[in-house]
């Protein structure tokens, strides 16, 4: 069984942790980045298929081409954050199990050869991805604001040169700044907010 993690630890990544809307000026590395990809890639998704795609948006010409797709709101976050990622997934997915997961991938591509299932299956697990690049940045000592409010249309038609890949949601990655989030909101179950069985939330 696994050691449980300390306090400080479970407050960086949980308890403590807020979305920022400030950074500092310290850049984030090519470093950085890969160490955060390494650690991101670890996290479940079902039979392996890791749908996500990320783009990582650094440079003064990318952010401007993404802050113009971006809500009105949204773009000086874009243009003064050290680097954005675009969280997107891809429907070819199945395109990759065979090496993704050696003893029945090849089996798995006729499943997900249904269009439906491809979407529901990529969009489910692509999100999974996205809130594990959240955390893994967090115990990295990044921290994040996860966005949307974008054109989705012409942001997969501006980075995503492959038409199976679709933006879910981009998210601003910066150093922290004390203070500068908002405060702590409600939380769901018995911290905050009532938690829905299946059937009542069906019934809504």
């Amino acid at each position: 069984m696994a050691t449980k993690l300390d306090d400080q630890s479970l407050d960086q990544l949980y308890c403590a942790a807020r979305t920022r809307n400030a950074w500092t000026e310290q850049p984030v590395t090519e470093q950085q980045l890969r160490e955060l990809y390494d650690l991101l890639k670890f996290g479940p998704t079902s039979g392996n298929c890791c749908p996500a795609r990320f783009v990582w948006v650094r440079s003064a010409e990318g952010k401007h081409r993404l802050a113009a797709l971006a809500a009105p709101t949204n773009a000086p976050k874009i243009l003064a954050a050290p680097v954005t990622v675009i969280v997107g997934y891809d429907l070819a997915f199945a395109e990759q199990l065979p090496k993704l997961f050696p003893a029945r991938g090849k089996d798995m591509q006729a499943h997900y050869s249904d269009p439906l299932v491809a979407q529901t299956t990529a969009f489910r697990n692509g999100s999974l991805q996205g809130a594990y690049l959240i955390i893994a940045a967090r115990a990295l000592g990044l921290d994040c604001g996860p966005m949307s409010g974008f054109n989705n249309e012409a942001m997969d038609s501006e980075f995503f040169c492959q038409h199976t890949h679709q933006i879910q949601f981009h998210l601003l990655r910066r150093l922290r700044i004390k203070r500068k989030h908002f405060p702590a909101q409600p939380e769901a179950g018995v911290r905050g907010s009532r938690t829905l069985c299946l059937k009542e939330q069906q019934n809504e």
